[in-house]
Order: C-alpha cells, then structure tokens, then sequence
C-alpha cells in the first residue's frame, strides 16, 4: 500500500484520507484475527485449574448450549481476553473494543462483570460481596448476575466439554462486522 504524504494531518490530501481510510477498514477485517491471538495468548496462563482460554471458551459453550443469542456468545468468549492488558479494568478494555458491535446492554456486562464476579469470591479477600448492588436499577444489572452466575463463575471445571473455537469462529465474523466510518 503506498503511504501518506503529509507530516501533519492538516496537510493531507484527499487522497491520502483515501489511504488513510483503506487502512482502517484493514484494521477492521483483521479484528476478529487480533481477538483470537489474545484469547490465544491467555492458553500460556496456568494459575487456575484450566487455563483463562479455556475459561473464556467454557463461558461461550455454557451460553450457547443455553440459547443466547451471537452477540452475547462473543461477550462471553473474549469477556476475560484483556486481562493481560488491564489487570485492574479488563472489562473495560474489551468492553471498549466490542462497543460498537454490541448493544448497550452488553457493553455495561462487560465493564461490570468484574465487581459482579465478587458476590463469589468478596468476602474472602476483604471485599464486599454485594458492591454490585449499587447498581440494582441499572437495565443491565440482572443479565449481568444470570451472565456472571449462569457462565462465567462457574466456568473453571477441567471436566466440562468445550466447544473448540472453530464454532465460534463464524459468530465472531458475523458479530465483528461494520463498515468503517470516521469518529
């Protein structure tokens, strides 16, 4: 691809915004690759009984066999893909990078999965296990307690059946999809 001209964006031609433009619908036929390299990544963690891809993995599979529609089915695969990157605030992070393919409701079970997650485990580090309930009139807040109860929480059994990645390949492309449009 040839580059851009300009050294400053106020010097470039509509021609280079043309290239400009070209990169970053690239950048977004290549995401849904990008995401499976970091949920990849999380197959070298072995802190838990399974590793965190094979977490993220039973999280998709238990929503799936449960009827959930794609798009949260891809939530729930790369709901804990960031957490190399924001240890602090992974659902955030990804929550980020999935907003404008999800709905509003999706993204919110993202950036809250976290602080929902310690109603099972806040009590035994200090924490207070119903922190999340600051937030009970929130329009997310019961899906966010069925997605962390139902598939997230439990998703840590060396026993259970995943699906391999290649059934949620298909979905990830599908959800993943949008054209390119300046901010």
């Amino acid at each position: 691809m040839d580059k851009m001209h300009f050294t400053s964006m106020d010097q470039g031609t509509v021609a280079d915004f043309e290239k400009l433009k070209k990169v970053h619908e690239h950048t977004l036929a290549v995401l849904p690759d990008q995401l499976f390299a970091l949920l990849e990544n999380l197959s070298k963690d072995t802190a838990y009984n399974i590793t965190r891809k094979e977490h993220c993995l039973q999280t998709a599979t238990r929503a799936l066999r449960d009827g959930k529609d794609e798009e949260y089915i891809v939530v729930a695969l790369f709901h804990d893909i960031t957490e190399p990157l924001g240890p602090f605030n992974h659902g955030e992070v990804i929550a980020s990078i999935l907003h404008p393919f999800i709905s509003r409701n999706n993204y919110w079970m993202l950036v809250q999965h976290g602080l929902f997650q310690t109603y099972f485990y806040g009590d035994k580090i200090g924490l207070d296990p119903n922190a999340r309930d600051q937030y009970k009139s929130d329009p997310a807040y019961e899906q966010t307690v069925e997605f962390c109860a139902k598939y997230d929480e439990i998703s840590f059994d060396p026993n259970y059946k995943s699906e391999p990645l290649s059934t949620f390949d298909p979905m990830v492309r599908r959800v993943l999809t949008k054209q390119w449009v300046a901010p």
